[in-house]
């Protein structure tokens, strides 16, 4: 059994917003052949996906953003799902509009959603798949992430969600590193990075270090 996870927020004022996109990739799966209905239960909106002899989980948790690890930790603990057998979809507003990346471990890079999910599991060695929603003006994160996509912006959004959708399907069947491979680029593989020593006097050397926050509030 597997478990994909798309974040959001539940309740018809955040949909077809930037932190919703997870839902949106769930939702694109579910109307899938062969899935069965949402139920409601782990505080969560959850359906069956047959993929063969195995059984894929969509789930939405219903938490809100900020405690959607409690919803991933009940199901779980439910069914014995190991962690490894996890992917989450979500937003990210440190990605290019529409731009995909897949990690299988690594931090939650201010994600509120991805933060309580490695504290109520206690690691950060699941899979998850960000999807770029644009970056926010500079202290308007907030606003940003509860916003709607601009006419301009739907088409790529629409895109992205559709790939991600493909993406989640890859992991599903060949695993992890083969979805890596497929859908981060040729840019974007998970190679060490050289450092870049500051040079005197050079106030932006660290400024990508930590990646701004998003207030836990109604996030």
């Amino acid at each position: 059994m597997k478990l994909i996870v798309g974040l959001g927020n539940p309740g018809t004022k955040y949909a077809a917003t930037r932190h919703n996109v997870g839902f949106d990739v769930i939702d694109y799966l579910a109307a899938g052949p062969g899935v069965g209905a949402f139920r409601e239960k782990f505080e969560a909106f959850v359906a069956e996906m047959k993929e063969g002899d195995e059984t894929i989980l969509l789930v939405k948790p219903l938490t809100f953003m900020n405690l959607s690890g409690r919803a991933v930790r009940a199901i779980l603990d439910f069914y014995k799902i190991p962690v490894e057998n996890v992917l989450v979809v979500c937003d990210d507003f440190n990605l290019p509009l529409g731009k995909l990346r897949v990690r299988t471990k690594g931090s939650h890079g201010g994600q509120n959603g991805l933060r309580n999910i490695q504290e109520q599991l206690g690691t950060d060695a699941y899979t998850r798949l960000r999807i770029g929603v644009g970056q926010p003006t500079v202290g308007d994160a907030v606003d940003h992430v509860l916003s709607k996509f601009r006419p301009g912006e739907k088409a790529v959004v629409e895109d992205a969600i559709a790939t991600a959708t493909q993406a989640a399907l890859v992991w599903t069947r060949q695993g992890a590193e083969t979805c890596m491979n497929r859908f981060n680029g040729t840019d974007d593989k998970e190679k060490p990075k050289k450092e870049k020593k500051p040079k005197p006097g050079d106030q932006k050397a660290n400024v990508d270090e930590k990646k701004p926050d998003v207030p836990t509030t109604n996030d």
